[in-house]
């Protein structure tokens, strides 16, 4: 894994990082990039952002207590 990484690479590190625990090199790859790309680092705050605001929505079939 090379340690610059374009905004693309980023992104899908971002992306993967969300469902699974992304490896030594990719992690410090990707702290670099969010280090000088303010946008990358906008995009992971987005992310994990609506991350948590989904794991609270209770869906469809808790919120009106039908079984």
């Amino acid at each position: 894994m090379k340690l610059k990484l374009t905004c693309k690479e980023a992104g899908r590190l971002i992306s993967e990082g969300l469902d699974r625990k992304l490896s030594l090199p990719q992690r410090t790859a990707l702290r670099l990039h969010l280090a000088i790309c303010d946008a990358c680092t906008r995009i992971h705050l987005q992310f994990r952002f609506l991350r948590r605001a989904a794991s609270r929505y209770p869906g469809p079939e808790r919120e009106g207590g039908e079984s």
